[in-house]
């Protein structure tokens, strides 16, 4: 077969068509609401030896459609038909990323011999460990979060290994629920298989086979125009989690991106050591791993939604990541915030394109998506393990638009659950499930608005987990003259006596009556907001989306008691208000801003040096001291190097055992 564009697309199709229908399986038979409402899953066909060529194309989360399967497929001596194996451990092949996801693969035999194999994933609500939903920030260790399975085969032959699944079950908190999932997983995979045959009899087993390869072959391609196009250069861009753990201090995310002609390279390094928390991203430092991939994945869909999203289109890329640091770690780290991190490199890959492409480029999705989840009991006693959905915010504002309000793709397209399908699973009551006024960054082009979830709790002993929580301290940042957006809040009991302010708490006992209120961080602006028509202000306003008291002082629109618009009003205020606009290319708020007065791009490069140069184990530890002495105003007598060279030589003189260590 004669594989020009419109065969390699017809293919490309058919194959995607078959991802579609495993997804729509295991969304339609799985138990959890975290899969079926939610979608938290991936289901892709790869190659013979591993490479992700076909994904669905509206199910189920899109971080994985340039996946390599292959350390874990190798893992397995040998295959034959009717096998399907599994594994969540995060450091076997470095394809689970943490313990909740639980990846299964099934080899599709044609006359004796491998021609692909069908994967998918799910994210279980629980895998056992220190915490329901088996992750915080605050755990320290990956046997912390929950029960680990090494890639293995849970099917031989047809016949399954129920000793493996008794030991699974026997670790969880909600074993009838993931025994559901597990079984919608192992039909979607079956379905898979089935689609497969029925495409090798309609093209042939070669043609299949050849055209698998032909389609990574032709997203390569499309993604090399696409390169092309940017202009060559070094872009930097740094951006932070709120908290690395149990501390005050922020977790940096660094990245150059380097293009010159149809090639790039994202370089992380500068990139926060690996952490004493649960921040880690065990890419095993793979140079086309998909956590430190995805945002270029969406940048390259941006300016080319005619791409084909799967292996060959991270060819044109490779990253530099780190051994021993915050996207690079090594066991026995724990992982299980790992996507925190990861929308982490999203929004700092968007941030150095955003230098690269200011015309085509949105300001920043808010890199903070709270999954919450809920350990209750129902009026039987029976215990309810369940996610009841996401709480983040809206996309970053365009050059052409608003960004959408309540949704983003830095939140990996996760849908929410209805407050229906909670309520009947979950003996919670809601308050409100909504969009938050005034909380998308002001801009021509305004920033998606926050979600906000407030519910009570109806059992003692409820704990609920906030899981993600981030952009409490520092904003989402609006470009070319858009503003920031509002930060994140999350409170117990609020509007009580008893309200507290919970933080980046991420675990929260409760009580019978207790209200849990979760606001999501907003989305940055795009350009001027003086430019914003007015006529888009006061529909704002109408929608309940921008109060008029911020349509006033971020807008410079006037709307009188009547709710109508004074534009003589508006045009002489937008006239006084025109020097007030932010300078530069980002707005990035005060709290980062007073931040990067003291922690600049050339100290944080000293602390990089530095730390690279002592063993992995004590490198946070050593952060942290270095962070201290240096808030503490040691040695603040002379300039910045003067300063950090001593603080530097304080810590070698009070630990002398520390030896320089070789590097990769």
């Amino acid at each position: 077969m004669a594989f020009d564009k419109r065969n390699i697309q017809i293919l490309a199709n058919y194959c995607c068509a078959a991802a579609d229908a495993m997804a729509y399986t295991l969304m339609r038979t799985a138990h959890s609401a975290f899969v079926k409402e939610t979608e938290d899953f991936s289901c892709t066909i790869l190659t013979e030896d591993g490479l992700a060529f076909a994904s669905p194309r509206s199910f189920g989360a899109p971080w994985y459609s340039g996946i390599d399967y292959a350390p874990v497929v190798d893992m397995i001596d040998s295959y034959e038909p009717g096998d399907i194996c599994i594994t969540n451990d995060s450091y076997s092949g470095n394809v689970a990323t943490h313990s909740p996801d639980l990846h299964i693969w099934k080899p599709v035999f044609h006359d004796g011999r491998i021609v692909c194999f069908v994967v998918g994933h799910i994210h279980n609500t629980d895998v056992g460990g220190a915490v329901p939903a088996s992750l915080s920030r605050a755990l320290t260790e990956i046997v912390q979060e929950g029960v680990r399975i090494p890639p293995l085969k849970i099917v031989r032959a047809g016949v399954l290994n129920q000793d493996v699944i008794d030991i699974l079950l026997l670790n969880v908190r909600a074993p009838a629920q993931n025994w559901g999932d597990f079984n919608a997983q192992i039909a979607s995979v079956n379905i898979g298989e089935r689609k497969i045959h029925e495409i090798i009899d309609r093209f042939g087993v070669e043609a299949f086979r050849e055209g698998a390869r032909a389609i990574l072959d032709y997203a390569h391609q499309q993604a090399r125009s696409v390169i092309r196009e940017i202009p060559d250069g070094e872009y930097f861009f740094a951006d932070y989690a709120d908290e690395d753990g149990d501390s005050d201090h922020p977790c940096r995310v660094a990245l150059t991106l380097r293009i010159q002609g149809d090639e790039l390279v994202l370089d992380y390094t500068g990139s926060d050591p690996q952490l004493a928390s649960s921040l880690n991203m065990p890419t095993g430092g793979r140079e086309r791993h998909p956590l430190a991939m995805v945002g270029l994945t969406y940048v390259l869909y941006t300016l080319h939604p005619g791409l084909l999203l799967n292996a060959g289109t991270l060819r044109v890329a490779r990253a530099i990541l780190p051994r021993g640091s915050v996207v690079n770690c090594e066991a026995p780290a724990a992982v299980g915030m790992r996507s925190l991190t990861c929308m982490l490199t999203q929004i700092v890959t968007f941030g150095a394109f955003s230098q690269a492409l200011p015309e085509k480029i949105p300001a920043s999705a808010p890199g903070g998506n709270a999954i919450m989840n809920i350990k209750t009991h129902d009026r039987h006693n029976l215990p309810i393990m369940a996610s009841i959905g996401p709480v983040g915010g809206g996309g970053g504002g365009t050059p052409f638009n608003d960004g959408p309000d309540g949704m983003g793709g830095s939140s990996a397209f996760l849908k929410n659950t209805p407050i229906e399908i909670n309520e009947a699973e979950v003996p919670i009551h809601f308050l409100r499930y909504g969009i938050e006024p005034d909380t998308g960054g002001a801009g021509k082009y305004r920033g998606g608005m926050a979600t906000v979830m407030a519910f009570r709790v109806s059992a003692p002993g409820t704990v609920v987990t906030a899981r993600n929580r981030n952009r409490s301290r520092f904003h989402s940042w609006g470009v070319l003259g858009g503003r920031h957006g509002a930060l994140s809040r999350f409170q117990k009991n609020p509007d009580t006596s008893r309200h507290v302010e919970l933080g980046n708490t991420d675990v929260v006992a409760c009580e019978p009556g207790d209200v849990i209120r979760v606001i999501g961080p907003g989305a940055g602006g795009y350009g001027n907001p003086l430019e914003r028509d007015p006529q888009r202000v006061l529909r704002d306003v109408q929608c309940g989306f921008v109060s008029s008291a911020q349509a006033r002082l971020q807008y410079g629109v006037v709307i009188d008691v009547q709710g109508e618009l004074d534009l003589a009003a508006t045009d002489a205020l937008r006239a006084s208000m025109a020097v007030d606009v932010p300078d530069g290319h980002f707005d990035f708020g005060a709290a980062r801003t007073a931040y990067e007065q003291v922690w600049t791009r050339a100290r944080y490069a000293r602390l990089t040096d530095f730390l690279a140069g002592v063993p992995i184990l004590w490198r946070h530890y050593l952060k942290h001291r270095i962070f201290d002495a240096v808030a503490a105003g040691e040695h603040a007598g002379g300039d910045m190097d003067m300063q950090m060279d001593a603080v530097l030589a304080d810590i070698r003189q009070r630990f002398p055992a520390l030896t320089p260590v070789a590097q990769d």
